[in-house]
């Protein structure tokens, strides 16, 4: 059940595809990115990936998304934004994104 004051998924996922992946230009939703979602009584975490482990722009990725989702904390009893990164597996583009990327 859902109160008027709880996050939900899907405002996080907007949320979400605001934070583009500077080289591309896509949303990390739309990459595919994100891996998981959880929403706890005080915290929101994020369990995502990058296109590549030694992506340069990772702290970018990293600060953006918690900006972006911390937004939603302002008027919501959402206390932290948790971003964890893993490689496992490896990210790879959807055959949709391979012919928009030209792969």
């Amino acid at each position: 059940m859902h109160t008027p004051n709880t996050i939900t998924e899907k405002a996080i996922i907007e949320k979400l595809k605001q934070v583009k992946d500077p080289e591309l230009g896509i949303d990390i939703w739309t990459l595919g990115l994100v891996y998981k979602i959880m929403i706890d009584d005080k915290e929101i975490k994020i369990l995502m990936t990058l296109t590549t482990p030694f992506c340069p722009f990772a702290d970018d990725i990293f600060r953006d998304v918690k900006k972006n989702v911390g937004e939603l904390m302002k008027e919501k009893d959402v206390e932290n934004v948790k971003v964890d990164f893993t490689f496992e597996p490896p990210w790879e583009p959807a055959e949709e994104l391979r012919t928009l990327l030209g792969l």
